[in-house]
């Protein structure tokens, strides 16, 4: 078991910045490919970003590639998204996620995740 905790959310104007983290507890996160995961009110939940195990490879959504950059301190259990540049239609719940493997593949389907955080809430003002 993982138990994951993000915190950074906030209301920022478009064009802002904030940074996002995810902290982990129960398990090594250096055991797990993490992601970042967003929903929208009346929309599916969507992949936002992802990190490898030692956090060498990252991928990104198109919408988002370019202003946001994930990555991880497996030292401190924890992982981070840097989201600059911010639009409105950013404006959602942003979930942590975590997916026990041993291979170094990555993954973008939510379905694919084995652990979630609660979310923080993303607001971003016009």
């Amino acid at each position: 078991q993982v138990q994951l905790v993000e915190s950074g959310g906030g209301l920022v104007q478009a064009g802002g910045s904030l940074r996002l983290s995810c902290a982990a507890s129960g398990r090594t996160l250096s055991d797990f490919v993490m992601g970042w995961f967003r929903q929208a009110p009346g929309k599916k939940r969507e992949f936002v970003a992802s990190i490898s195990r030692g956090g060498g490879t990252t991928y990104y959504a198109d919408s988002v590639k370019g202003r946001f950059t994930i990555s991880r301190d497996n030292a401190k259990n924890t992982v981070y998204l840097e989201m600059n540049n911010l639009k409105p239609e950013d404006t959602a719940v942003y979930y942590c996620a975590a997916k026990r493997t041993d291979s170094s593949g990555m993954y973008y389907r939510p379905d694919e995740y084995d652990y979630w955080g609660q979310g923080t809430q993303v607001t971003v003002s016009s």
